[in-house]
């Protein structure tokens, strides 16, 4: 649980059976979930990954490549679960880096970024065919990303919910990667499988993230559409 003010005018997380959050309108308090599977193959890839990361800055990083992330992260803070920016540790910005590069299949990015921001894009549109089982990606293959190689568009998506749902933290899966290329950059809109079935009317969320070829990993773009 965490309060901004004594005035509790912001709060974050949960305490007995409330669940303290905001969005776009503001904060509000909603029941609180508990998950009843809380160590799906999901969460286990995840926590594989971060794992595996966090080995890595232990044992295979140099002093120097460490040095440089801790200089990257004093340089890009992130924004917090109340929206204010705060500055984290290079491990944390090497890890976050890198979980979704893994996830992906895509190569692990060691060296520090030397550009000081998160790699922002145009944010994307999406719209889900339930005949096909796919999420449509119409995204703008002017922005750096895409002219680069081994830059990627991460998407990820919920499971289908109901059409009245309007909010959605998570879990989300691994759906696909749109890759940038140097030469052709990919053509839009993409079409990616999604990991379920959904039925039309169904809604589903996705989430989607760009990760440039440098390491820097931008603000994620969530939104939710109604399968057609």
């Amino acid at each position: 649980m965490k309060f901004k003010s004594a005035l509790v005018t912001q709060a974050s997380g949960s305490i007995g059976g409330m669940t303290f959050s905001h969005n776009a309108g503001g904060m509000y308090i909603r029941a609180r979930a508990i998950p009843t599977d809380p160590n799906t193959s999901l969460q286990q890839t995840v926590r594989s990954a971060v794992a595996q990361l966090v080995n890595v800055w232990a044992n295979v990083l140099s002093a120097a490549e460490r040095a440089a992330w801790n200089v990257y992260a004093s340089n890009v803070p992130l924004t917090d679960a109340f929206g204010d920016p705060k500055n984290r540790s290079g491990i944390n910005h090497f890890v976050r880096a890198n979980t979704p590069r893994l996830q992906a299949a895509a190569t692990r990015v060691d060296a520090a970024p030397v550009i000081f921001d998160l790699g922002e894009y145009t944010e994307p549109s999406i719209g889900f065919d339930a005949a096909a089982d796919e999420i449509d990606v119409t995204f703008t293959n002017t922005d750096a990303w895409a002219n680069e190689d081994d830059s990627h568009m991460i998407v990820y998506c919920s499971k289908p919910q109901n059409p009245g749902v309007n909010f959605f933290k998570g879990p989300y899966q691994h759906a696909g990667i749109i890759d940038g290329d140097a030469v052709t950059p990919p053509t839009s809109p993409a079409a990616i499988s999604l990991p379920f079935s959904v039925t039309a009317g169904q809604k589903v969320f996705a989430r989607i993230i760009v990760s440039r070829v440098d390491g820097r990993l931008g603000t994620p773009f969530r939104d939710g559409a109604v399968a057609a």
